[in-house]
């Protein structure tokens, strides 16, 4: 007898990489509990300039997000890098798109988190994760956090907080992630996945 595994959608906006370092994370995390497996996609980027083009296919990396995938998804992860405190608009935009979903209580009961990266270390973090929670409570998600038993979530000088996964990647975006951002990203996924598997009733 063949048991399909749970998707848990991560899904992310991702300039020069560092958010999306984070986002595979976070899957790696959500695929260490059994019974579920990570769903990565991407959101295109918006342009400001009346006519812009995008392909219907990114050139790398995780696919474009469907309407669909938040359907399906028994639990989400969002990230987004941040933006003078706020949710990069590629994101927003995405988001701003998604009244069916409210309107049919798709994502109504699921457990939801959020992550970013930022260029400072006081460059909005947690602004930024606020910001993305909103929309996901006005969806009648659940959020999830990191909890202080995380001892990382103590001692890190990187990135993390209560609120959810962080990484500081520098001005240039160029600056690794240390160990601590790596294991609370990983618990985060753990933790959104644990959750999506005992709130899910098939």
């Amino acid at each position: 007898m063949t048991t399909s595994l749970l998707p848990v959608l991560v899904l992310y906006y991702s300039r020069h990489g560092s958010t999306r370092k984070l986002a595979e994370l976070i899957a790696q995390g959500i695929e260490s509990v059994p019974g579920c497996e990570a769903r990565l996609r991407t959101v295109p980027a918006v342009s400001a300039v009346t006519q812009a083009i995008e392909p219907t296919v990114p050139p790398s990396g995780s696919p474009y997000v469907e309407l669909s995938d938040l359907d399906e998804c028994a639990g989400l992860a969002i990230g987004s890098p941040t933006r003078f405190g706020n949710m990069a608009a590629p994101m927003k935009y995405f988001l701003d798109g998604t009244s069916t979903q409210w309107l049919s209580g798709a994502l109504a009961g699921k457990p939801a988190c959020v992550f970013t990266s930022t260029g400072s270390l006081h460059g909005g973090q947690e602004s930024t994760l606020l910001s993305m929670m909103i929309p996901l409570l006005h969806h009648g998600m659940l959020i999830v956090g990191l909890p202080y038993s995380e001892p990382a979530l103590m001692t890190t000088a990187s990135g993390g907080a209560p609120y959810g996964a962080t990484h500081w990647a520098g001005a240039n975006g160029k600056q690794e992630m240390t160990d601590d951002t790596r294991t609370l990203a990983i618990a985060l996924g753990k933790r959104l996945a644990t959750t999506a598997l005992k709130l899910h009733t098939p």
